[in-house]
């Protein structure tokens, strides 16, 4: 089950990075707009089909506020920081970023739940940010170094902080017993509410546009990207912990970087191979555990 539940986040959100291309090209709609109708379909779908099977669990005062605070961070601004990043580089390269999710979740596991990283930690931050650098390496390497670029890169980051921060309310859910899709659902309705909040004060309409590529992304966004792959990716981190779940941010940059090179004119360059290996390596040894020492018997 893990098994599959693994590999289903990795097809899945591996293609949801080139679909935000998609929405972002056509039509000239404002982000937190965008943002809002994905968790606003996502969650109507999500809560309806849990009503209908009878699966949908009520929840305290507390956990509500908690799921506020988990749609603010998962399923609104951290998706405003990566809409807006899309701007300057392009969607594989914000997933390859993104990859570096395993290292927020180490260290936000320590703080909140006093799980303290493993020694090789140190090391796999080194060589991530190491590879992030020779990924970029070309445009930082100018003399006059966009500042675009630095904010797609940091936007990216942030929006991973944001993605972090969401598993650890999850995981809290999860210690709590509460039902994980029941809390994904009011998470992302509350991440919508919160969405067309923010658009309103800033003076947009809420009218999504008539335009097909723009809905078929959406539509793809809100069921597949979201319904089933955030649905999928929060059971798996119930089941086995937010460090191994994490597992899935190794694979799917390749999967996005593929649609990239397809799509957006992405070219596997020298420098990004190497880049993506750093990152890769990384990732592996965030993941592979010590091996025990043999023991020798005394003759």
């Amino acid at each position: 089950m893990n098994i599959l539940l693994y590999f289903a986040v990795v097809l899945i959100w591996g293609t949801t990075w080139i679909a935000i291309f998609v929405q972002q090209h056509n039509a000239a709609i404002p982000v937190t707009v965008a943002v809002f109708w994905r968790f606003a379909l996502a969650s109507v779908v999500l809560l309806l089909a849990l009503k209908l099977t009878g699966r949908l669990t009520s929840l305290s005062r507390k956990t509500h506020l908690y799921c506020l605070l988990q749609g603010c961070t998962i399923f609104g601004f951290n998706f405003i920081c990566f809409y807006h990043a899309a701007q300057w580089i392009n969607s594989g390269l914000e997933s390859v970023i993104f990859s570096m999710a395993v290292c927020y979740n180490a260290i936000n596991s320590w703080i909140f739940f006093r799980q303290k990283p493993p020694a090789r930690f140190l090391p796999a931050v080194v060589i991530g940010v190491g590879g992030i650098v020779i990924l970029f390496w070309p445009q930082l390497s100018e003399n006059h170094v966009s500042p675009g670029l630095l904010c797609g890169i940091g936007l990216s980051a942030l929006g991973t902080l944001g993605f972090s921060l969401g598993n650890m309310i999850s995981v809290r859910h999860k210690q709590q017993q509460q039902d994980t899709l029941t809390t994904t659902g009011y998470a992302m309705l509350y991440g919508a509410l919160v969405m067309a909040l923010v658009s309103l004060l800033m003076g947009y309409s809420l009218v999504p546009p008539a335009n097909i590529r723009w809905l078929g992304a959406v539509c793809y966004l809100a069921i597949i990207g979201s319904v089933c792959g955030f649905g999928a990716y929060f059971i798996l981190l119930g089941r086995i912990g937010p460090a191994k779940a994490s597992w899935s941010t190794l694979l799917f940059p390749l999967v996005a970087l593929a649609f990239s090179a397809e799509y957006e004119g992405f070219v596997w360059q020298p420098h990004a191979i190497i880049g993506l290996a750093g990152i890769s390596c990384a990732n592996l040894l965030m993941f592979i555990r010590t091996p025990l020492r043999c023991r020798y018997r005394r003759t």
